[in-house]
């Protein structure tokens, strides 16, 4: 069995809480910061696999703005240009899920590299990161952005193999985004989804290696497999 010598962590869900932005919402919108997050990532996905296909690709500032902006159209909710602003500022604030900063700890104490494989730009995964305090917990940070496409193309999930300089079989990606825990897998990655919320499995013809309900299972399973 291979052992795991590297981790590539998606950003967006995974170690961040993309509903953080919720309170800011219902902040200016009372009542609807739910909604408005809900489908402002919905959205967000939705434009990074579009604009892929599309072969036109946009900073993902830009997309995440695009995807602000129609969800508030779509709930007929008025966004002038500071609302505006102040929003987008917020999902480069996002807080980590409560169980990350103590398992990344661990892991980074076991040795193992740790990466962030993320569809944001360097600036915005950048950003998240520092705001949480957590910018030591990695050696690498990487962006969609110098491959102008993102997940779940294979020239993302290129850049952990190529950065982290183990071969794709050695490297554990963990996402909370099924499509992408699939993109990875097909890839050749190691991969285990985190289900936080009791979600069925993507039929993308992949299956992960291992299904968590949070980050803190993490250190366990690693050093099980890699003893095994």
């Amino acid at each position: 069995m291979t052992a795991i010598k590297g981790i590539a962590f998606d950003m967006y869900g995974t170690l961040y809480d993309v509903h953080s932005v919720a309170a800011r919402c219902d902040g200016f919108f009372p009542g609807r910061g739910k909604d408005i997050s809900a489908l402002w990532r919905q959205k967000n996905l939705e434009y990074t696999w579009l604009r892929t296909l599309m072969e036109e690709y946009v900073p993902f500032e830009a997309l995440t703005e695009d995807a602000l902006v129609f969800a508030c159209n779509a709930l007929k909710l008025p966004l002038d240009d500071d609302t505006r602003a102040q929003l987008c500022d917020a999902y480069l604030k996002l807080e980590p899920h409560p169980e990350v900063p103590a398992a990344l700890a661990e892991l980074q104490s076991m040795g193992l590299p740790l990466a962030i494989l993320s569809n944001g730009s360097v600036q915005s995964i950048r950003s998240v990161v520092s705001h949480s305090g957590l910018e030591k917990r990695f050696t690498h940070l990487l962006s969609a952005d110098s491959v102008k496409v993102y997940k779940p193309h294979r020239k993302v999930y290129e850049l952990g193999e190529n950065e982290l300089g183990f071969d794709r079989s050695e490297i554990l990606f963990v996402s909370s985004n099924s499509w992408d825990a699939s993109g990875a897998h097909q890839f050749g990655y190691r991969v285990c989804w985190v289900n936080r919320s009791g979600n069925v499995f993507e039929e993308l013809g992949q299956v992960p290696d291992q299904v968590v309900a949070s980050i803190d299972a993490l250190p366990g399973y690693i050093k099980a497999h890699n003893a095994g």
